[in-house]
């Protein structure tokens, strides 16, 4: 498929991170169909080109590959399960979400029994990435049906296939652990230098652009310095994830320690802050730290 070539797209799920992706979609000439729970969102992409679909199921019907961007894997079940009246034989769907790897294997398997194709295709790189058109994407099927979309996800960002079906869910997990066990690890740099003495911001500074820098030192530490928990990526959106990479692990017959303590941290703050973004990492651990504070700005939360 040509990178040029128009492709018929219907997008369900047209939330924080869906909007960005199907309004690349139809600025690169394709052709899109979106649908949402809240019409309102959808709508939103009309004048932009975009149909708007009444069902899930309406939408399909209009599509060549059908791309779900939704909360949670039984979010998946229920739209995938709301559009397959609609789907014809042949078509190809692309979940974008972040689910269990065990539940885009199940629907692997559900949609191959209706002659439906289905890739696992879910991202990093947050609404910005998005935006961009810059988000890494990691994809699980069938070499033949990844083929069909390499040049369609090419507008969305960097796809690559690690493996078949439900091996892209296991890569966004273990990009997750890394993403959460290196949010709470600045975190504790932070705070570790503010408590002896130093001006966190200026170690930040120095330590950058050695073995330390990280696309997260530079992001989510200024975050933090700044204080700033207004969402990009949500508390309850990486809590799910770490809980997800454990069912991974005691699936694999593997114990993932750090993994363990990090997830525990993100379940201390997950009922009073589940809408703050991930980089509240740094308030779980000043709970724990009575009177410890990285710098002297106030709180920006949702």
């Amino acid at each position: 498929m040509a990178a040029t070539a128009p492709v018929r797209v219907a997008f369900l799920g047209i939330g924080l991170m869906g909007k960005p992706m199907a309004t690349r979609l139809l600025q690169a000439g394709h052709t899109l169909v979106a649908w949402n729970r809240s019409a309102a969102k959808a709508s939103a992409l009309q004048s932009l080109g975009a149909t708007i679909a009444g069902t899930a199921a309406d939408a399909a019907a209009q599509a060549d590959v059908v791309i779900t961007m939704l909360e949670d894997g039984r979010a998946v079940a229920d739209v995938v399960g709301q559009a397959a009246a609609g789907l014809r034989t042949g078509a190809l769907v692309v979940d974008m979400s972040s689910t269990k790897q065990a539940e885009a294997e199940a629907m692997h398997a559900w949609l191959q029994e209706r002659g439906i194709g289905f890739i696992d295709a879910p991202v990093s790189g947050g609404v910005l990435g998005a935006e961009a058109g810059t988000l890494a994407i990691m994809a699980g099927g069938a070499e033949s049906d990844f083929a069909r979309v390499e040049a369609l996800l090419q507008v969305l960002g960097r796809p690559t296939r690690v493996g078949p079906a439900g091996c892209g869910q296991l890569a966004k997990l273990c990009n997750q652990l890394i993403v959460g066990g290196t949010l709470n690890i600045i975190a504790e740099a932070l705070l570790l230098a503010q408590a002896g003495g130093a001006d966190p911001v200026a170690v930040r500074a120095a330590i950058r652009g050695g073995f330390a820098e990280s696309r997260i030192l530079e992001v989510h530490g200024q975050r933090m310095l700044e204080r700033n928990f207004l969402p990009g990526g949500q508390v309850k959106s990486q809590a799910k994830d770490l809980e997800n990479v454990l069912v991974a692990a005691a699936a694999a017959g593997v114990r993932l320690p750090v993994t363990e303590l990090v997830t525990e941290r993100y379940r201390s703050i997950l009922e009073s802050l589940p809408h703050a973004d991930q980089s509240a990492a740094l308030l779980a651990l000043e709970r724990i730290n009575p009177g410890a504070r990285v710098g002297c700005a106030p709180d920006q939360l949702p």
